[in-house]
């Protein structure tokens, strides 16, 4: 009983703190309209929670029944979970991305654990999810946590409208 206490605790408190405080999710939280604008403007992502997405996205409660995008310039949502492996393997290149499409795309994350109302009204089963919002038009999910050039290539051509040639 003494050598399994002896391998198990230690094995315990490395998974703990393997699930806290990752920072590969940390990213900057917005508490305005006009903090998540800022930070998005400057190539990061921003994590938003309902309200704000309201604001910056679809109002949902307003339009309930049909999608009426609030942004300026196209998005993409990144619906996750901090115990989410696939989720945080995806991190880093969606914080490329932001940097990389900076002006052009914004980049916000929805902790589906502390948002859901907004996950269930996406009808979020899995994650990581992406929701792709073209300026104009209507919204496509992904799932599943893809490549760099292939979310490159669906940002290419579903939210700035170039064709690969």
């Amino acid at each position: 009983m003494n050598k399994i206490s002896f391998f198990f605790i230690p094995l315990v408190l490395i998974s703990l703190n393997a699930c806290s405080g990752n920072p590969a999710t940390a990213g900057a939280n917005a508490n305005s309209r006009k903090e998540a604008l800022e930070l998005s403007s400057d190539g990061k992502v921003v994590h938003l929670g309902q309200d704000i997405f309201r604001e910056l996205v679809w109002d949902y409660k307003k339009n309930a029944s049909n999608w009426v995008f609030e942004g300026d310039i196209p998005v993409i949502v990144d619906f996750y979970a901090d115990w989410c492996r696939p989720c945080r393997a995806l991190a880093p290149t969606m914080d490329e991305l932001a940097a990389e499409y900076k002006g052009k795309i914004r980049i916000y994350k929805i902790n589906t654990d502390e948002n859901k109302e907004l996950s269930g009204l996406m009808g979020i089963s899995s994650i990581p999810a992406l929701l792709f919002v073209p300026k104009s038009g209507k919204p496509s999910f992904s799932l599943g946590a893809l490549p760099k050039d292939r979310l490159k290539t669906m940002i290419d051509e579903s939210l700035l409208l170039q064709k690969k040639q």
